[in-house]
């Protein structure tokens, strides 16, 4: 699927996926924005059109589910990853990286309700996300390779908040830092679900057999327990 932003003055962002097998435009709400599904060739006059006709309908459900004002008592408690907001002696924000926790401060005189501050503490909490990530995922990834004995390139570590994960057909694995938020359980079904697209690169009925077959055959209770999963952040 081939992905395009569009800013947004409601939504914030727009974002728009092509996709060869789609017949229709579909529209649904995310905590990152908008995501418009369109066929092939799809005029952009066309999906503004569409949007504006179902603005007014989609906008209760994105003021429900999109980022709330983050404050100095904001946390994150997860089995993976743990992280606080403290008032520091600098005047920019910092990261403070700890075994269990980190911790990000910030200048005393910050405004929460000031829109860049709260974009720059939301790019400090995915940069320490990021880095968490780095060193916990590719190790599991790799020991979930050799255990099933399959083999991939490199792995890459992103900010994506839309999309857990993807396979190259050159083997190159991707991996969201919102993993870290996951339970174990369905983090790990992200890594074993990129590892199977390593034999299978789509998702027909072999690669759904593979991935049950790493997964003790639960591969679509987890699918469906993943989509339902409301990240804290």
């Amino acid at each position: 699927m081939t992905r395009r932003i569009l800013e947004d003055k409601d939504f914030g962002k727009i974002i728009v996926g092509t996709r060869s097998n789609a017949r229709n435009i579909s529209l649904g709400v995310r905590a990152d924005g908008l995501h418009v599904t369109v066929p092939p060739y799809t005029k952009l006059a066309t999906i503004i059109e569409s949007v504006d006709r179902y603005r007014q309908q989609l906008l209760p459900s994105f003021e429900r589910i999109k980022p709330q004002t983050i404050g100095p008592d904001f946390r994150i408690r997860t089995e993976c990853f743990m992280l606080k907001l403290l008032p520091g002696r600098n005047r920019n924000f910092t990261l403070h990286y700890e075994e269990s926790e980190v911790t990000l401060f910030y200048p005393a005189n910050t405004d929460f309700s000031d829109k860049a501050a709260q974009t720059t503490i939301r790019n400090g909490i995915i940069r320490a996300m990021k880095h968490c990530a780095a060193s916990v995922l590719p190790p599991i990834l790799e020991m979930f390779a050799q255990r099933h004995h399959l083999k991939y390139k490199k792995v890459k570590i992103n900010g994506a908040r839309s999309r857990w994960g993807s396979c190259t057909a050159a083997g190159t694995i991707n991996l969201s830092c919102y993993l870290m938020l996951l339970p174990p359980h369905l983090s790990d079904y992200v890594l074993l679900h990129e590892l199977a697209h390593t034999v299978e690169m789509n998702h027909g009925p072999r690669f759904w057999q593979l991935l049950d077959s790493l997964t003790e055959s639960k591969a679509m209770n987890l699918r469906k327990e993943l989509r339902n999963y409301r990240l804290p952040f």
